[in-house]
């Protein structure tokens, strides 16, 4: 095995050869065997152990195991004690999952406080099996299907290409020591389950599922490429506009598609959504549908689906006295200065007469029922006719806030002014009003 990981870093991982390495290592046979391995090769490494105290004295003893083998081979060894259950319990997390968010997120730390240039782990063929199964049994689109990536930016898998079978005989035939997880042995997890009476009658089946299995996965990753690659070619016409608070689709893109649900998938399955039929009745539904997933919206407006993150937006009314010049509001600076005369005109800027002006002057969020007097315009008119009027979406209304004098709206921010405060030849007193 050790020629054939040698020419497999040769052909595949040659980067290595000159990078600042750190493994993960556990104590079990995988990490041990991937660290004897890469010692063989006198690549430049050190060690990083968990100690996740999920299993008493042995636990411990996997700690102690490690700091033996570093001794053993003369490397540099980094260990974390993490109090598991209590972070599971803080974050609302599994076991595994809070035990996976901690090891990575320390990995990382270490890189990057360390310079190391990739972390590498042990996870080897049938661990990709495992976990081609896992995502199959809970529903997955393609790539989901591709197995584990061996390079995932700093993350580097060099044992993937081989068995465990090959690992384990590789371990005995070099009389290497582990440590074995007796959790490994329990069936209440579906990866152990899997792994214990599933895979064994896979491979009794037929002895070549593992090798068979891994062509598939080749034939499955160059398929994803040409699904990435179709997928690009319709959001290049698909999408309208992006910035920081929302990206436009036009839905003609979509439903010019012979079959728009896989395309809808690929574009949005990365924002949590998993309601793919309501997703698809989107595109033919009233302006103003939404369907949600837990931290991002979809919404039909018009010709168009736009796509933002959902944020709970808990801005209470700001108060502003008639000294205050300068105003920090959730969603830019509101500035009071006194002018002699209208000079500009734009949307972030208002004059008024400051004699008509109540103060306090208070700052909110629109509300149903609110009735201004648009500027240039005889009567008043409901905000919400005048957001139909001018088209704007369900999000952007959302985002709407009103500067108000005595309950009269005096400009709805960014948008239109107010009739009844506007400067006449008989102002004495103008003031300008602008957001930046």
């Amino acid at each position: 095995m050790l020629e054939q990981f040698k020419d497999h870093i040769k052909k595949d991982f040659s980067f290595l050869k000159k990078s600042k390495l750190l493994i993960a290592i556990s104590g079990g046979m995988d990490s041990v065997v991937l660290t004897h391995l890469c010692h063989q090769l006198k690549l430049n490494m050190a060690l990083a152990h968990c100690n996740f105290n999920l299993r008493g004295n042995e636990s411990d003893a996997d700690e102690a195991f490690v700091l033996d083998l570093a001794e053993d081979l003369e490397l540099e060894v980094f260990i974390e004690s993490f109090d598991t259950e209590t972070f599971a319990k803080d974050n609302k997390l599994s076991i595994q999952m809070a035990a996976r968010e901690l090891r990575y997120n320390w990995f990382d730390e270490l890189a990057e406080q360390l310079q190391f240039d990739y972390i590498l782990t042990a996870h080897h063929a049938d661990d990709n099996m495992e976990t081609f199964l896992i995502n199959l049994s809970r529903g997955t689109g393609l790539e989901g299907l591709t197995g584990i990536p061996a390079i995932n930016n700093k993350l580097v898998r060099p044992l993937l290409p081989f068995s465990r079978e090959a690992i384990e005989t590789y371990a005995k035939a070099k009389n290497l020591r582990w440590q074995e997880d007796s959790s490994n042995a329990s069936t209440k997890y579906l990866r152990n389950k899997l792994r214990h009476d599933v895979i064994p009658v896979l491979k009794e089946v037929n002895p070549q599922w593992l090798q068979n299995f891994q062509n598939t996965l080749k034939h499955l990753r160059g398929s994803s490429h040409i699904v990435a690659e179709s997928v690009d070619v319709i959001l290049n016409k698909a999408i309208e506009s992006m910035d920081n608070n929302e990206i436009k689709f036009k839905i003609s893109a979509f439903k010019k598609l012979a079959h728009p649900k896989p395309y809808l998938y690929e574009t949005f399955k990365e924002f949590g959504f998993t309601q793919w039929d309501d997703i698809l009745n989107l595109l033919d539904a009233e302006t103003g549908k939404q369907v949600f997933s837990a931290t991002y919206r979809l919404v039909k407006n018009r010709e168009h689906l736009l796509l933002s993150e959902i944020y709970n937006d808990k801005s209470e009314p700001v108060s502003i006295s008639e000294k205050d010049n300068k105003v920090e509001t959730p969603f830019g600076i509101l500035f009071f200065d006194e002018a002699d005369a209208i000079s500009e005109k734009r949307n972030n800027i208002i004059y008024v007469d400051n004699e008509k002006l109540q103060y306090p002057l208070i700052l909110r969020k629109w509300e149903e029922g609110d009735v201004f007097y648009p500027l240039g315009m005889k009567g008043k008119k409901k905000l919400s006719k005048y957001f139909k009027d001018e088209k704007l979406s369900l999000l952007d209304k959302e985002k709407v806030w009103l500067l108000c004098s005595n309950n009269e709206i005096v400009w709805v921010i960014n948008k239109r002014a107010d009739n009844r405060f506007k400067v006449t030849e008989n102002t004495k007193h103008i003031i300008k009003i602008e957001m930046q």
